[in-house]
């Protein structure tokens, strides 16, 4: 926005082919999302867009004016046609015969459901009627960083005067809502001439009667806002000037990957949190910065923000001139809690007679001198999307601080905003979590049948997955399907050899800085072999101990050490085998391994129960479908064993169960998940056979 890192011109996407047969609906999604496929434009779920048109009334086959306006909670970049609330303009014109003052603005919002044309059930947003008493056909509302740097500057209004001259006016700042609408309509009404408003600390405001026109001066004026910037700032130093160097990328990296886990535990106490890590070159450039800390204090501006962000973050005592991350550990307990004190003296001194209850006390944003960003929420996404935003601060703090004095909302303003009642309705009608939402589990053998269900049954329940494999194709063919189906934001994926130390302490190191730590750990990477004990080597002995039992220890003791600093519990899924608890013939290596699995796991039942970590095992028996153990020679020794091929072995194994059933990957990710959830939370020890009966395998 204002550095020379961003200095590439907006880019007129606008299509005359593309859009000459389009309606005016259908040229408003397209501005949309083409305003909304550049964050320089506006933020995620940030802004919002408008289209007056005029439609045949479907009651009485009257024509009439019908306002189409993003809805409630929508994303311009992302919005379909179903995204937008449609309204009689002719009844939004009659609120205001309603309207008893900014006293009672909120109780207009309950007045927007009877304005609904063609039973429309897109909510609609708190922005309406700041479209509709605009007179133009087309209406843009942004949240580009260079706007908002003039909207959060001391002297805003000179600055848009300046800049702009007389085509952009400007208002005071005034929370969204229905007298914002009015204030619009009255600017609109005293110059005709206008073509937008800047709205301090708030964002843009740009109307046209033509879709295209609309967005091209869109476009325009924050291109005119960019350039100014860029001329301004030229040759001056950010924020002050550096007062850090960073660390080197690599040790940014492993510094986070230690610090998460640690901030992790601390800001998990009322739900399991996710993190995420920034370290990008604005990130770097502002928390090496020498007016860093200052201008962190004041907060942020526009209301976007600090809804994402809280007012304001926290600076983690950290040199990186002197890197020691076991002093900063350390002093991670006081400075939360004193952020936690903080917060709720914010709380005590806004508060007023009928806000919500005060939220989670702890910071979302947490910047680290040399190392960068990380931030925590519920959420994978919503946790890089906060950081997301507080870049788009830190843009807006570089500009505004640049050309004049940067100014965030006044407290109270903020915390209205913050504990605003009908943003509170809106959180209690969201869908309550899903049942592992927060939750970070690690999956080894994630690219084979049963490692890959257990990490889909994971994530339909909301957890963050990390798939450990040694077959790179087959991870990324399963991070293909995982992604795309439940999102990039929650699967990862890392090539790690469960017998060699290095890469397990390393692969967790992964996902600490990917996910902020881990909860689950489903052990479940395997080898199969077969022949009879004195043809079996010692090379083969070795390798099947290696891969299932020091490999097993490997990845649970890392396990462990994430678990014990995190001090929030956690759980141990083992897949092991029926052939651990039930011998079979010309196995002796692969079923002496197995059963070192599940005592292994009884073992660590122990040292875990005081810190709530729960270990427990399912045991699978025959499963052929998407097996990597079932291919090759392990297929043709076992069908060699019981004397019969390849096409029969599964019906052999079939038909010598109790339940005569075939055991899929899925049933076994169903007792992955169950010892995994909050559904065993008093199990651990425990064993569950998956293998449609075998009465060898019995327990007792």
């Amino acid at each position: 926005m204002t550095s020379s890192k961003n200095s590439q011109r907006l880019e007129n996407k606008w299509d005359d082919a593309h859009t000459r047969k389009m309606s005016e609906p259908e040229k408003l999604l397209y501005r949309s999302n083409l305003l909304g496929s550049d964050k320089r434009i506006t933020n995620y779920g940030g802004g919002n867009t408008s289209a007056k048109v005029t439609q045949m009334d479907p009651l009485t086959k009257n024509v009439t004016d019908v306002l189409w306006v993003k809805g409630s909670g929508g994303d311009v970049g992302s919005i379909k046609m179903d995204g937008f609330s449609t309204l009689y303009m002719e009844k939004l014109n009659a609120l205001r015969g309603l309207y008893r003052g900014v006293e009672f603005e909120d109780e207009m919002v309950a007045y927007l459901p009877h304005c609904t044309f063609n039973l429309n059930p897109r909510a609609a947003s708190i922005d309406t009627p700041l479209h509709a008493y605009v007179p133009a056909k087309h209406v843009d509302h942004m949240h580009p960083d260079a706007i908002i740097a003039i909207a959060a500057a001391k002297d805003s209004k000179a600055l848009t005067q300046q800049i702009f001259g007389d085509s952009i006016g400007w208002l005071p700042w005034k929370k969204p809502g229905f007298e914002l609408g009015l204030w619009l309509s009255d600017f609109c009404e005293k110059n005709p001439d206008a073509k937008g408003v800047v709205l301090e600390s708030h964002g843009l405001f740009t109307w046209a009667d033509d879709a295209k026109d609309c967005y091209e001066l869109t476009l325009d004026v924050i291109q005119t806002a960019v350039d100014w910037f860029a001329r301004e700032t030229a040759g001056k130093d950010a924020f002050g000037g550096a007062v850090h160097t960073s660390l080197s990328a690599e040790d940014r990296r492993a510094t986070a990957a230690r610090l998460m886990p640690a901030i992790r535990g601390y800001v998990s106490g009322q739900q399991h949190m996710v993190g995420h890590f920034t370290d990008s070159d604005a990130v770097l450039e502002f928390v090496n910065a020498k007016d860093m800390e200052r201008l962190a204090a004041l907060g942020t501006s526009c209301p976007d923000h600090f809804l994402r962000t809280k007012i304001c973050p926290l600076v983690v005592d950290f040199d990186p001139a002197k890197p020691d991350v076991d002093a900063t550990i350390a002093g991670l307990d006081e400075a939360i809690a004193e952020y936690r004190v903080g917060y709720q003296a914010y709380y005590d001194r806004c508060k007023r007679d009928d806000s919500p209850a005060i939220r989670d006390p702890s910071a979302v944003v947490y910047l680290i001198p040399g190392v960068g960003m990380i931030t925590f929420a519920k959420d994978k996404a919503t946790a890089r999307i906060s950081g997301e935003f507080y870049v788009n601060a830190i843009n807006v703090m570089r500009g505004a601080d640049a050309v004049s004095e940067y100014q965030g909302l006044p407290e109270q303003e903020a915390f209205d905003i913050e504990y605003w009642l009908l943003e509170e309705a809106k959180l209690q009608r969201m869908p309550a979590p899903k049942s592992m939402a927060g939750r970070v589990a690690l999956v080894t053998g994630g690219a084979g049948g049963i490692g890959a269900a257990t990490a889909e049954r994971y994530l339909c329940e909301g957890a963050c997955v990390m798939l450990a494999d040694i077959d790179d194709a087959a991870l990324a063919e399963i991070f293909e399907s995982l992604s795309t189906k439940y999102s990039a934001d929650v699967v990862r994926t890392v090539n790690m050899n469960v017998t060699d130390e290095a890469a397990v302490a390393s692969a967790y190191d992964d996902i600490a800085a990917e996910f902020g730590g881990v909860d689950i750990l489903v052990s479940n990477a395997g080898i199969a072999s077969s022949a009879p004990i004195e043809e079996t080597s010692l090379d083969l002995w070795n390798k099947n101990m290696s891969i299932l039992s020091t490999g097993y220890f490997l990845v649970s003791r890392e396990a462990f050490k994430l678990f014990k600093v995190q001090d929030m519990g956690g759980a141990v899924v083992f897949v092991a085998s029926k052939n651990g608890l039930a011998a079979s013939p010309n196995a002796s290596a692969y079923c002496t391994a197995k059963a070192s699995e599940i005592h292994l796991a009884r073992c660590l039942a122990l040292e875990g129960a005081p810190m709530g970590v729960r270990v427990n095992v399912v045991n699978p028996d025959a499963v052929l479908k998407g097996s990597k153990i079932w291919q090759g020679e392990w297929l043709d020794q076992r069908a060699g064993t019981y004397g019969t091929d390849k096409d029969g072995l599964e019906e052999m194994y079939r038909d010598r169960s109790m339940l005569k059933r075939s055991v899929l990957p899925e049933d076994i990710a169903e007792a992955a998940y169950f010892l995994a959830s909050d559904l065993s939370a008093k199990s651990t020890g425990n064993i569950i056979n998956v293998d449609a009966g075998n009465k060898e395998a019995f327990t007792r």
